[in-house]
């Protein structure tokens, strides 16, 4: 009886995943992360352009990682310097496609994730713009969320913003946040970002751009 089950049991059992599996998943992945700030910098390049699925970093990521898994297992030469020999095995083939699609199931997260904080951002913006055209109401640049107090001689929120300023109106406070964004529109798609620097001098309120 032990046998005939045996049997019956390994007709529904795959082929066996080949030694080398987790070790070269694992690299990718760990690869393609450390590689984060490289994938949205190509990301941003690309634009609008196509790309299909994968088409920014998870072949590169695959053949380096292939070709550092060849040297280690006997094949001389380093990252992009030699042949690339894979394998011709279906099932580690299969094992391969496996794990190109959870790369570009990643890779397409950070995008996702990066997407969203784009938008995030456009709508604080936005907000704040919107802040800006009302009568009585300025909406902090830094927090995006509350309203600017302007005195003659400060300018504070909630977040804990603090500027000191000399005769400073709530008019002149947005005339310069709107020409300061409206100039910065003429020349980039991307939306600034406001921080508050402190030194030797006395605090000031930066506009930078992260790209």
């Amino acid at each position: 009886m032990e046998e005939p089950l045996r049997r019956h049991r390994a007709l529904y059992k795959g082929p066996a995943a080949p030694p080398w599996k987790e070790t070269y998943r694992r690299r990718c992945m760990e690869r393609l992360r450390s590689s984060r700030e490289r994938l949205l910098h190509r990301y941003r390049r690309a634009g609008t352009r196509p790309h299909g699925p994968g088409a920014l970093l998870v072949p590169e990521v695959m053949e380096c990682e292939w070709r550092s898994l060849q040297a280690e297992r006997g094949a001389p030469g380093a990252c992009g310097q030699r042949p690339l020999q894979m394998p011709e095995d279906p099932d580690e083939l299969a094992v391969l496609d496996e794990i190109q699609q959870e790369l570009i199931l990643q890779e397409q997260l950070v995008i996702e994730e990066y997407k969203r904080s784009l938008q995030f951002d456009e709508e604080c913006l936005s907000a704040m713009l919107d802040g800006l055209d009302a009568s009585n109401e300025i909406i902090c640049p830094v927090c995006r969320r509350n309203n600017l107090n302007v005195r003659s001689h400060s300018v504070f929120c909630q977040c804990g913003l603090y500027i000191p300023t000399q005769d400073m109106t709530e008019e002149k406070l947005r005339s310069l946040l709107e020409n300061t964004i409206t100039e910065h529109g003429h020349r980039c798609v991307h939306n600034p970002e406001f921080t508050v620097t402190s030194g030797m001098e006395e605090a000031s309120l930066l506009m930078t751009c992260p790209v």
